[in-house]
């Protein structure tokens, strides 16, 4: 039987500094999908030069980009076995620790894989914190709602294709990474997490870097947990 496909999903905007850097430091030969979110630069060309599959999405969010670039993994004919990882194209997250990510699941021990920035080696100053707070917070809003322990919402994890599927990722905006994580916690799948390094990005972070950006992310994290919450009290109230 042959080995499942790597998929690399990349969401970027105004990345040209860094994307190319990335792509290069990834191992072995993955198929790389890179949503362009409105980039002003070269970082689509940069890409595609690269080897990667630019796609291009307008409407402006994480979510959205990662669903854009999504909808171009299915279209590729992806299995339900394929690997699929996604990476942001900031540098942050070191692109060499790629199989890091996917060893638990290559090993059948999890089912999704997250890198926790808070459990391995973080530069100074890398991750802001405002960041380590929000991630404090929602990881134990999670544990609470699921039972579940995490450590971090980070964006660098893995997981298969057909789990994936199963999820019916929706968030559009800056909750992907919790509603990801909420959902595989409650429906059971084996959830993981292994360290990963994280390094200041290369250029400004477009969601803790700036006030609006961290007031957003909060609000939209915030408000995915607290539906999650209100459906488990209702739940307990019922029982």
């Amino acid at each position: 039987m042959a080995d499942p496909v790597v998929w690399i999903v990349m969401p970027a905007l105004d990345e040209e500094a860094s994307i190319g850097k990335v792509l290069a430091a990834l191992p072995g030969q993955p198929r790389v999908v890179v949503c362009d979110n409105g980039s002003t630069d070269r970082t689509a060309a940069i890409a595609r030069e690269a080897g990667a599959t630019v796609v291009f999405e307008a409407r402006r969010g994480y979510g959205q980009a990662c669903l854009t670039a999504l909808a171009e993994v299915q279209r590729a004919g992806a299995q339900p076995d394929d690997l699929l990882a996604f990476l942001d194209a900031d540098f942050s997250d070191d692109p060499t620790e790629l199989d890091l990510i996917l060893a638990p699941l290559r090993a059948q021990s999890a089912d999704l894989v997250i890198g926790s920035r808070l459990l391995g080696q973080s530069e100074s100053g890398a991750l802001l914190p405002q960041a380590r707070w929000g991630n404090w917070l929602a990881t134990h809003c999670i544990r609470w709602v699921t039972g579940v322990r995490f450590t971090d919402l980070g964006p660098f994890r893995a997981l298969r294709w057909g789990d994936l599927s199963d999820l019916q990722m929706q968030d559009r905006a800056y909750g992907w990474t919790v509603e990801m994580q909420l959902k595989a916690a409650s429906k059971g799948l084996r959830c993981v997490e292994v360290p990963v390094s994280y390094r200041r990005r290369i250029g400004q972070s477009k969601i803790t870097g700036t006030l609006r950006g961290t007031v957003l992310a909060s609000v939209t994290i915030l408000s995915i947990l607290g539906r999650w919450m209100l459906r488990r009290v209702a739940g307990g109230a019922r029982g």
